[in-house]
């Protein structure tokens, strides 16, 4: 069963029948066909809702929103798709910030949580795990995109290309044209402030497996994480908690589709499981 809605001019697709709805979020510079596969794998049990971000659905003008924006936005989605019950949410890169976000500031309208590559990097901690030269390559890709997006209203088409050289350099492969300027605010957000920036997100290690049960994922041929060992070995230890890595890069989903399908409808089922006992 498919049905479309519009929240707020994003267009809301939700795919699949049963009792638990599983709501996915994206990063960059992907767009809810990141997770084609997954609902394919999920859609006979779950219902799985996904929609672009703010800005990512390149049929429409740039929008950039602020956090606090961007939290309003999923829970007039949520609260549409799911008004009695809590939801999964499945995320991604970006994706995990903001469903972090969505998590820690709404725990009532959240189930579970499956974070896929991104872990706790708003604590010290992480900061702390980092080498010099990891910190530099973080900040230069990075800034690289918060400039691109700055270009992006007076040069797009320099800005596209100095985006679409990253996106490549860094191992996506979704082509060049659905590759553009307007998906880099968030970077915007955290290197020059853009939109309120990035002060006061939620801290990923005093949410999952605290709060809520979670399952994280992440790739480890990759030359940095986007966690720390600490937080990993919490998370490890903590009731209706799992982590899993794979041998992939940071699209873990497009790299090892089945492997990491099965693992997130394995813990769905059990974790779904427990909660109904």
């Amino acid at each position: 069963m498919n049905t479309r809605l519009e929240i707020d001019d994003v267009d809301v697709l939700v795919e699949g029948e049963g009792p638990h709805t599983v709501v996915m979020l994206h990063g960059w510079p992907d767009t809810p066909a990141l997770w084609d596969d997954t609902v394919a794998a999920l859609r006979n049990g779950y219902r799985c809702v996904r929609f672009c971000l703010p800005g990512y659905d390149l049929s429409k003008p740039p929008r950039p929103m602020s956090v606090a924006a961007v939290n309003g936005l999923i829970r007039k989605i949520v609260d549409a798709v799911s008004p009695h019950e809590p939801v999964t949410l499945l995320l991604h890169d970006w994706g995990c910030l903001f469903g972090y976000e969505f998590a820690a500031r709404h725990a009532d309208r959240v189930a579970r949580v499956v974070g896929v590559d991104i872990g706790d990097t708003s604590a010290g901690v992480y900061l702390r795990s980092l080498s010099g030269k990891q910190k530099r390559m973080i900040a230069g890709y990075q800034i690289w995109l918060a400039v691109a997006w700055k270009l992006g209203r007076w040069l797009p088409g320099l800005a596209n290309r100095m985006t679409r050289h990253m996106a490549r350099k860094m191992g996506c492969r979704n082509p060049p044209e659905h590759i553009t300027w307007q998906m880099n605010y968030p970077y915007a957000m955290g290197w020059f402030g853009e939109q309120g920036g990035l002060r006061g997100v939620a801290r990923v290690d005093k949410l999952l497996g605290i709060s809520m049960p979670a399952l994280y994922i992440y790739g480890r041929r990759k030359p940095f994480m986007f966690h720390s060992e600490a937080w990993v070995a919490q998370l490890t230890q903590a009731p209706g908690c799992e982590v899993l890595a794979l041998d992939t890069g940071h699209w873990v989903m497009r790299q090892k589709p089945l492997e990491f399908n099965a693992c997130v409808r394995a813990w769905l089922d059990t974790s779904t499981s427990s909660s109904a006992v």
